[in-house]
């Protein structure tokens, strides 16, 4: 199953996607994987595997921390591929490979796409590398069967946002609020008009992130949107939960969360 195949499925449905993020090697790579594939069989639709970096530009301090620990934990590039096998193996759920251009430029672009379509990534997020500058990476994915997913933000302008819609592939990343990624959201009432004027571009699946905070907020965003990301609040519930009562605990934590963030957004 590919991205396009799987919201056509979830269309068909009146369904939408709940995609939780995990930065590969928090708090080690075994735990990552473990937790990814718990979102997996807890009814995850989509799963963001973040690839570690030092200067994470659209991440805010949740995420930042995780990386930080999961490059002093050694974690690399090819933790990240293991992940996206792992996430394949253990149930439906799609694995997209959330990486800035440096880890993709120093293992090489042809080197990566084969190494993710390999493992079974289903698309790429490359959130620092502009369109402009994405057509050889784009058509390098294109040509191993994985989507270039492109990003748009609520300050992006009408012609910009149907110029990066006609090259984007699987869905369009709604970025809910201007700014780094973390708990908080804007207006109802102004994101259901930025994902209206969105809308108007392109007939891609939109799914919204940063700023989702809770299943509420989650539930909100299902309305207007095809799918929900939400990367720091799972960051968050799992650092809370591995202080409080170690990994037992953050599986648990993780289990109960992502399945109320799944129930709400189909509720």
């Amino acid at each position: 199953m590919n991205l396009a195949s799987l919201f056509e499925r979830l269309r068909r449905a009146r369904a939408t996607a709940f995609c939780p993020y995990f930065t590969v090697g928090y708090p080690n790579v075994a735990a990552s994987i473990r937790w990814a594939e718990i979102a997996s069989r807890s009814g995850a639709q989509v799963i963001e595997v973040g690839v570690p970096f030092s200067d994470p530009q659209a991440d805010g301090p949740t995420i930042q921390a995780a990386s930080q620990v999961a490059l002093a934990a050694g974690a690399r590039v090819g933790d990240a591929f293991a992940m996206v096998s792992a996430i394949r193996q253990a149930g439906a759920a799609l694995p997209v490979m959330m990486s800035y251009y440096n880890p993709i430029h120093a293992l090489g672009e042809e080197a990566f796409v084969q190494r993710a379509a390999a493992a079974g990534a289903a698309g790429l997020i490359v959130p620092d590398l502009p369109l402009e500058e994405s057509g050889a990476l784009r058509e390098i994915a294109r040509n191993r069967g994985l989507d270039l997913v492109a990003l748009v933000a609520p300050t992006t302008r009408d012609e910009r946002i149907a110029g990066i819609a006609a090259q984007a592939a699987g869905f369009l990343y709604l970025v809910a609020v201007t700014g780094v990624t973390g708990a908080r959201r804007g207006s109802q009432s102004d994101l259901s008009a930025y994902v209206a004027r969105v809308r108007a571009q392109t007939e891609l699946p939109l799914c919204v992130g940063f700023g989702i905070a809770t299943p509420g907020d989650g539930a909100a965003v299902a309305q207007i949107a095809d799918g929900v990301i939400v990367g720091s609040a799972i960051t968050e519930c799992l650092r809370k939960a591995l202080a409080a009562g170690g990994e037992a605990a953050a599986d648990a934590a993780l289990t109960h969360l992502v399945g109320e963030f799944c129930e709400a957004v189909n509720s």
